[in-house]
């Protein structure tokens, strides 16, 4: 499966090619002495063509900017500003023990448990799918097999399964 990346540039490149080859277009027929409603429909699709390609072009760039966005967000997470304590560190590491065998015991593959523990770190279906360059549509189907293989019936369910009785 392409990602959305992925897609955005090669549209990019169609469009890119239609501006191409109808500006040469454009240009043979104004030396040919063409009508102008034929320049201007020609005209007219090599304006498209260009925005389409400048809207495109704002979207990979909103893109990145939200990956960097979540990236240093992550970054923040893992890095406090004041360190936990000894106590707090031992039972994450417990807790992060406990997570490790209940995702073998579910047998989830190696996606569904990068999705579980970004889904388990409060991330959004939508910052998954960016953190991990994917399809938000792909990562609510992992989030689904995900809650199907835990026995529960969402994201909710799934967070609170590990934290219940903890509390």
């Amino acid at each position: 499966m392409y990602s959305t990346r992925t897609k955005e540039t090669v549209l990019i490149l169609i469009f890119a090619i239609v501006v191409i080859a109808s500006g040469a277009d454009l240009l043979a027929d104004l030396s040919h002495g063409a009508d102008t409603d034929h320049i201007i429909k020609e005209a007219i699709i090599v304006m498209i063509s260009i925005l389409a390609i400048a809207w495109l072009l704002l979207g990979l760039r909103q893109q990145r900017f939200e990956i960097k966005s979540l990236q240093q967000e992550l970054k923040t997470i893992n890095s406090p500003k004041i360190p936990p304590k000894k106590y707090v560190l031992e039972a994450r590491k417990k807790l992060g023990n406990v997570v490790t065998q209940q995702f073998s015991e579910w047998r989830l593959t190696g996606s569904e448990i990068e999705v579980g523990w970004l889904l388990l770190k409060g991330l959004s279906l939508k910052e998954v799918a960016i953190v991990r360059n994917t399809q938000e549509k792909t990562v609510r189907q992992q989030a689904s097999s995900i809650y199907k293989k835990a026995g529960v019936s969402g994201r909710h369910a799934f967070s609170a399964w590990f934290i219940e009785d903890i509390l």
